[in-house]
């Protein structure tokens, strides 16, 4: 439970925030840019730390990393609530990704050390994690159409003080890893990233000869050498050699990125473009919650019969197929169009998954 609900707490919290943030930048008078890195803030905190993460947790208890992250979570989304400009928003989105990097391979340690059958709990944190994914652009809906945008984040709070109070209660035996994490690698892939999402962010308005986009080419060479020479590296490279973890990991990449990338836009236009309140723009996206719960148990099904390869190919086709979906609905289109479009992304995503 308490895993399930720290990892669900996570997803449920990044697709509300999609139906939060037309209103967020109503208030603040932000641009889209900046109400992107209330985004992508976030999920680059969480992308630079969760390796680390995960070996402060073999180092001094997973039980431990999770309550701290928790306990961080709820903090950073009491502050967000609170906030007076979108600056102190994107700080203290990245905050709570930096609390979500420690939770989440916690929760999959924890699972690990409680359950031999292992594959099965996995599998029940998998569905809830979908579950509470697809759930989101609902739930923000719901939230910010009867109190507001800032419900969004203070909803957070009393979940996870819960969830903390049950984690202190988790008694699992947590073995002490004698690995030592250097600071160098971390910070590289931090900075590496930062460069990245800065340049794709501010590439198509200022031009791809921004300052970012050099400076991402030389964070990638030296994080590159870093790891090759450093005794300590941040992704083991048995791991970085593996050919099916390098492909699993691309595919993940671009679907994921087509799959947050369309409701980021999605919720623009169906807020923005259409004139749709919050819950009426929930509401459109709710054929997403369906296919992705649904299509969890039926991904599982077609793993057993076609394999890895065909079913994650499968569900990368319908999201490619959603997005562009997506953009030929574009505002004209019909709720019944829009409906499948977003049932299409669900049911690839979650095939992918």
């Amino acid at each position: 439970m308490v895993s399930a609900g720290g990892a669900m707490v996570v997803a449920l919290d990044g697709t509300a925030l999609l139906t939060a943030q037309p209103a967020l930048l109503r208030e603040f008078g932000a641009s889209v840019g900046q109400v992107q890195w209330t985004s992508t803030a976030y999920l680059l905190a969480v992308a630079s730390l969760l390796v680390p993460a995960g070996r402060l947790g073999d180092r001094y208890g997973h039980a431990r990393l999770l309550t701290a992250g928790l306990l961080g979570f709820g903090a950073a989304s009491a502050g967000i609530a609170l906030a007076s400009s979108v600056g102190w928003v994107i700080g203290l989105r990245a905050a709570q990704g930096a609390f979500g990097a420690l939770l989440q391979p916690a929760t999959l340690a924890l699972l690990r050390l409680a359950y031999p059958d292992v594959g099965r709990a996995v599998a029940v944190r998998t569905a809830g994690i979908a579950l509470a994914a697809g759930a989101g652009p609902l739930l923000g809906g719901l939230l910010v159409a009867g109190f507001g945008w800032r419900a969004v984040f203070l909803v957070n709070v009393p979940v996870v003080l819960v969830l903390a109070l049950l984690t202190l209660a988790v008694r699992v035996p947590s073995p002490r890893g004698t690995g030592r994490l250097g600071f160098a690698g971390p910070v590289l892939l931090a900075g590496t990233l930062a460069a990245l999402v800065h340049a794709l962010v501010s590439g198509p308005a200022h031009g791809w000869s921004a300052l970012s986009v050099p400076a991402f080419a030389a964070g990638a060479a030296a994080l590159v050498v870093h790891q090759r020479r450093t005794g300590h590296p941040v992704v083991p490279r048995a791991v970085a050699r593996s050919r099916p973890v390098l492909a699993a990991t691309a595919l993940l990449l671009v679907t994921g990125g087509g799959m947050f990338g369309a409701l980021f836009l999605g919720t623009f236009l169906l807020q923005s473009v259409r004139g749709l309140g919050p819950l009426a723009a929930g509401l459109q996206v709710l054929p997403l919650t369906a296919l992705m719960v649904l299509g969890s148990p039926l991904a599982a099904v077609a793993l057993r019969r076609h394999g890895p390869r065909r079913t994650a190919c499968t569900g990368s086709v319908l999201v490619t197929t959603g997005v562009a979906g997506l953009a030929a609905v574009g505002p004209a289109g019909g709720p019944l169009a829009v409906g499948a479009v977003f049932a299409l992304l669900g049911a690839g995503f979650a095939a992918v998954m």
